[in-house]
């Protein structure tokens, strides 16, 4: 159980983050690239990077581990809505900060050897990371930044509304399942104790696409406290721009149609996906995913077996040869991540 601490001064010091923060998405996204979970709504997104990740960026995932503490400075405190001027502030932590971080880390899993150096503050390592951070957001969080930030939007109104009905005890109550507010305690479903003095410093609630499962915050209590929690994304899924990660995506979606091309891209992704699936997570209707699926299986890209009153869809020999070639430089029809900075 995580508790937070709050006096009256800090009631009066909420406050919800502009939009989506990048840094914390970058961090987040990461844990969704190498766990496990069933969570369907990332599992197009997660099959189509795991695919595809620049090699530069794969260094990533051994700071962010699924589970577990990761870095605090990988998430600056402050927040911002510019990626740049949140890649900044990470390079810009403090070498104390690096090494107690890291350190922090090391007690939990074997660090890389580039950690030395990077805990040293070493300019090359920092450039490195720099450098790692810049090409996993433009290929991971950019194509779909639009998405992500429309998701965010939707969760800000959501909680305006419910600080105009009940004030303060409505907001902290409506954030999430697993958070309740016991005043003056906001006490929030943790898979450790710790505790969080406020000490008049207000809380920073931000509202994240990729968080899953329960809200999180900060290790180290001494930093700006802030309290990431999921959103509901059920009406704002990725799944129509998995064809941004897709090899010959732009290709693809020309010859067949975007829609369709993300049909052949979700039965990829689910491998014996049902036509009531492909209609849920495109968000079209059942009549057109069944077109969808007829157009492609006579065009010899997928199969359809069925299997008592369901009929499943597998890509044959044709449809996966066509998801194979190159990745097409710069594509991605999304908002730029600093379109705001």
């Amino acid at each position: 159980m995580l508790r937070i601490h709050f006096s009256a001064e800090d009631l009066s010091r909420i406050r919800l983050a502009p939009g989506p923060d990048p840094a914390w998405e970058t961090l987040l996204s990461l844990h969704v690239l190498a766990s496990h979970d069933n969570d369907i709504g990332m599992l197009g997104w997660r099959t189509r990077m795991r695919g595809s990740l620049d090699p530069s960026a794969r260094p990533l995932l051994r700071l962010a581990p699924p589970r577990g503490y990761s870095p605090d400075f990988l998430t600056p405190a402050a927040g911002t809505t510019c990626t740049e001027s949140g890649i900044e502030a990470i390079l810009s932590t403090p070498r104390t900060q690096l090494r107690t971080d890291l350190a922090t880390l090391g007690q939990e899993q074997r660090l890389p050897s580039w950690a030395d150096a990077l805990a040293q503050g070493d300019p090359g390592a920092l450039r490195g990371l720099g450098s790692a951070l810049r090409r996993y957001q433009r290929q991971a969080l950019e194509p779909h930044w639009t998405q992500i930030t429309s998701a965010v939007d939707a969760e800000r109104s959501a909680r305006a509304r419910a600080f105009l009905s009940g004030g303060t005890e409505e907001l902290l109550n409506s954030l999430h399942p697993a958070v309740r507010w016991s005043p003056p305690v906001l006490e929030v479903a943790y898979p450790h104790p710790q505790d969080l003095f406020l000490q008049g410093r207000g809380l920073f609630l931000v509202p994240s696409y990729f968080c899953r499962g329960t809200p999180i915050s900060l290790r180290d209590g001494s930093l700006t406290p802030v309290l990431v929690y999921p959103i509901n994304r059920d009406a704002h899924s990725l799944t129509l721009d998995q064809t941004a990660y897709a090899p010959g995506a732009d290709t693809l979606a020309r010859l067949l149609g975007r829609t369709r091309a993300a049909t052949l891209l979700l039965i990829a992704d689910a491998q014996d996906a049902t036509g009531g699936e492909i209609a849920r997570r495109l968000d079209i209707s059942p009549a057109s995913a069944s077109e969808h699926a007829t157009v492609l299986r006579e065009a010899g890209l997928i199969r359809s077996l069925r299997v008592r009153n369901t009929i499943r869809h597998t890509l044959t020999p044709l449809g996966v040869e066509l998801l194979e070639g190159p990745l097409p430089a710069g594509f991605g029809n999304g908002a730029r991540l600093d379109a705001h900075c």
